[in-house]
């Protein structure tokens, strides 16, 4: 009753802070809370020794690196690539570009020479502002691969058949430039100057909410990424809508290692603490000492994760504890997470709430999300219901941002209600399609603006969605087909199992059977018995779901995307490797 009626006034004033709904862009929201709160933290970066930045210092400072951007030819809609790690850096170029009439292009830091070329062959940016090396990844080399020639001062660069006309690097620090004579970021930043200061201020009017702001890089747990369109006023709208749901105080501070070059972090961190001038503490990498270790230090009030880390933070807080008494909420999503990780999070880090979410790239990160402190069993068995968009909220839907049904995976025929299916989503958050792709934008788009997930569920009576799976990992033992979702839920009721992913492998006489990678939970008294665990899988399962292999795997060896999600192709590839068997 406490939590409801503490929720409901923290939605209230939020309503009355933000109310009516105005559209505007990015650059005009940053500009309105430092205006606002100029004094107040906005971001305090981890990597350089937990240093702050308010909102009018990032204002100041995005201020200065747009002037840079429109005197070194950065036009309205050009595209301009950032692979940059989290920090300060980030959120200011990120910022500038938007005050600039730019596009942004967030690229994985850690993409390797090749993966870089083929995304800024997709995106076609006019300027890409890089940094030099950062702990175990050499970003000069991976340019060099990527933009061949793109430190030569004789003349423009070129990627994917495209000119690059401007190259930026933050230089590492304590070190000497490692190419001299390449612009590095401090020197972007220009002080007044009139002539540019007047640009800004025209390009502000011309650059409007519903233009493209982002473009999003699709995680790639499966298959080559594609990029998706977003507009200022998607994200913006999002964003609220995500601090609404979660209903956030005043000053909300919120904590995250996932990468700002996805949507995740990026709406549901940076953009939604703003509507509460809140603060965002961010780190370059996760480490589960060092993320309880920040808690501590910096008074956080949140912190965002995804089922893998939350397991590895209770791990280490039952190891150590800790003076957690700042944090009240969890937020994890992006995967599903076995039973017991909720019950641990309330009772390891002492929370008030746990919540989880579900969402993609293509709908401006969470569409739905379970109500702050609602019993565990809603964050085991669903994902929530669409979120609430308050003020931001669309009167055809019921003021949420997000409407969900499903549809026949084949025939694409519009399922009755309840029924299970592919999932499909419209609203004012999803995406328009995919850039410089109408291929893939046909594909994804239904007729009434309904975008295919890819993504198996039903939606249930009182609207909570219920995910079974994801059409691309299905596989086919015997003529059926078996929903991975199911097995691992099976898997992980075992006590000695922490994490379980199952995938589909060649066999000659089934076509396909599964190859099940368990994670040991630290409990577990003694070796998994790969034995045991099929025989209770057939206990409970029918024989064709029954995985045919077990492998064991350290939690840190997983094949991860940048956002924390495990690449499920990467595992079916090494399994098959593993086990000797070929298509």
């Amino acid at each position: 009753m406490e939590m409801s009626s503490h929720l409901a006034e923290r939605r209230a004033s939020l309503e009355r802070r933000h109310g009516p709904w105005r559209e505007r862009t990015l650059g005009a929201m940053l500009r309105a809370v430092a205006d606002e709160q100029p004094d107040r933290v906005f971001v305090v970066d981890e990597e350089v020794g937990g240093a702050s930045w308010t909102y009018s210092a990032i204002a100041d400072r995005a201020t200065r690196l747009a002037r840079g951007l429109v005197e070194s030819g950065v036009a309205p809609g050009d595209r301009v690539a950032m692979v940059l790690p989290n920090g300060a850096d980030f959120v200011a170029v990120r910022f500038a570009i938007a005050l600039a009439g730019g596009v942004a292009m967030p690229i994985g830091h850690r993409l390797k020479g090749t993966e870089l070329r083929q995304v800024l062959g997709v995106g076609h940016p006019a300027a890409v502002v890089t940094m030099e090396s950062f702990r175990d990844v050499d970003a000069l080399s991976n340019l060099d691969q990527a933009l061949p020639g793109w430190d030569d001062p004789g003349g423009p660069q070129h990627g994917g058949g495209r000119e690059v006309r401007l190259v930026v690097v933050v230089p590492t620090a304590g070190s000497e430039p490692a190419r001299p004579g390449v612009r590095a970021l401090v020197d972007l930043e220009l002080d007044d100057r009139p002539e540019l200061d007047r640009e800004l201020v025209s390009r502000s009017a011309r650059v409007g909410p519903a233009d493209v702001a982002t473009i999003f890089f699709t995680s790639g747990t499966t298959g080559r990424p594609k990029g998706v369109v977003s507009t200022h006023d998607m994200e913006l709208r999002s964003a609220y809508g995500s601090a609404y749901s979660r209903g956030f105080e005043d000053g909300r501070r919120i904590l995250f290692a996932l990468p700002s070059s996805h949507v995740f972090a990026y709406i549901e961190g940076i953009l939604a603490s703003m509507f509460v001038a809140g603060s965002v503490v961010v780190q370059a990498a996760f480490d589960p000492e060092a993320t309880l270790e920040a808690i501590e230090r910096h008074s956080v009030g949140e912190v965002l994760l995804v089922p893998t880390m939350s397991l590895a933070v209770v791990s280490a807080a039952a190891r150590r504890p800790r003076n957690l008494s700042s944090l009240h909420s969890v937020m994890s999503a992006a995967q599903s997470a076995p039973a017991r990780l909720w019950t641990d999070l309330y009772e390891t880090l002492g929370v008030e709430s746990c919540i989880t979410a579900y969402g993609m790239s293509e709908t401006s990160a969470a569409t739905t999300f379970t109500e702050p402190g609602c019993p565990i069993e809603d964050l085991v068995e669903t994902v929530g219901r669409p979120k609430p968009g308050g003020v931001a909220g669309d009167p055809a839907l019921g003021g949420c941002l997000a409407e969900y049904r499903t549809v026949d995976p084949d025939t694409l025929e519009e399922l009755p209600p309840g029924v299970e299916g592919e999932l499909v989503v419209r609203g004012p958050i999803v995406t328009p399609g995919y850039f410089a792709d109408p291929a893939a934008t046909a594909e994804a788009m239904l007729e009434g603006g309904w975008l295919r997930s890819g993504d198996l569920g039903r939606v249930r009576a009182d609207g909570a969605l219920v995910l079974t799976g994801r059409s691309k990992e299905l596989y086919k033992c015997g003529g059926e087909l078996v929903s991975p979702v199911e097995v691992e839920s099976c898997l992980c009721r075992r006590p000695e199992v922490d994490q379980a992913y199952v995938v589909g492998v060649p066999d000659a006489r089934m076509g396909e059977v599964g190859a099940a990678w368990v994670v040991p939970s630290e409990s577990a008294r003694q070796a998994i018995d790969p034995v045991a665990l099929v025989e209770h899988c057939r206990a409970e399962l029918a024989r064709f779901k029954v995985p045919a292999y077990v492998l064991v795997v350290p939690a840190e060896d997983l094949p991860l995307t940048p956002s924390g999600k495990v690449q499920r192709f990467v595992l079916a590839e090494r399994a098959a490797k593993e086990l000797g068997l070929s298509g």
